[in-house]
C-alpha cells in the first residue's frame, strides 16, 4: 500500500511538471492531424483535419540554405515533397521533435546516382534544448529539420498522431 501512495505521489508530481500531453494517437473525439502541408515560401505549416484546417503556424525556420530541395547530406536544405510523420522523439536535442521519413525512393536514388548519401533525420521541432521556453534561435539554423517555436511544437506533438502523410512545398 505504502508502494501505491508513493508512486501516485511521483506520478502527480511528473505530470505537474510539463510533461507534454499525450501524442495524438491516444484521443479519440479530440482535434487530430490527418494532414501537415508546409510551405516554405510563405514560412506557414497548415495542419487538417477531415479538410479542414485546424491549426495554422508562421515564421517557421530552416537549414541555412532554404530555397531548393535537399538532395544531399550537409547540403543544409529542407526535403521538398511528400513524406510521412512516423513516430515522436521527446529526448531529441530540442524542444519535442516529429520525425519525417526522409529520404524516400526517389531521393535515396538521386543521391546513389551521384555517389552521394541524401542525408536524413529530419524532424519538425522545437528550440534547442537549453534555452528559455519562449526564446527562439534567430533566422535559418538547422541542418534541414523545420523548426517551431518550443510551443507551436508542443501543440503539434498532441495533434499530430504517428502515420500522418506531410507535404512539404517550395
Amino acid at each position: 500500500m505504502r508502494f501505491l501512495f508513493l508512486f501516485a505521489c511521483l506520478l502527480a508530481t511528473a505530470c505537474s511538471q510539463g510533461v507534454p500531453q499525450a501524442r495524438a494517437q491516444q484521443a479519440q473525439d479530440e482535434e487530430r492531424a490527418d494532414f501537415v502541408l508546409v510551405d516554405k515560401s510563405d514560412r506557414t505549416l497548415w495542419v487538417y483535419q477531415a479538410g479542414k484546417i485546424i491549426r495554422t503556424y508562421d515564421g517557421l525556420q530552416y537549414g541555412d540554405q532554404p530555397v531548393g530541395h535537399k538532395r544531399f547530406e550537409g547540403d543544409e536544405r529542407t526535403p521538398e515533397g511528400r513524406y510521412t510523420i512516423t513516430y515522436g522523439n521527446e529526448q531529441s536535442s530540442y524542444y519535442l521533435s516529429l520525425y519525417i521519413d526522409y529520404p524516400n525512393a526517389a531521393d535515396k536514388a538521386y543521391a546513389k546516382a551521384r555517389g552521394r548519401s541524401p542525408g536524413g533525420l529530419i524532424f519538425l521541432h522545437g528550440q534547442p534544448n537549453g534555452m528559455p521556453f519562449d526564446a527562439r534561435v534567430p533566422g535559418d539554423w538547422t541542418d534541414g529539420c523545420i523548426a517551431l517555436s518550443n510551443r507551436e511544437i508542443a501543440e503539434l506533438w498532441s495533434l499530430i498522431p504517428d502515420g500522418t502523410p506531410i507535404e512539404i512545398r517550395p
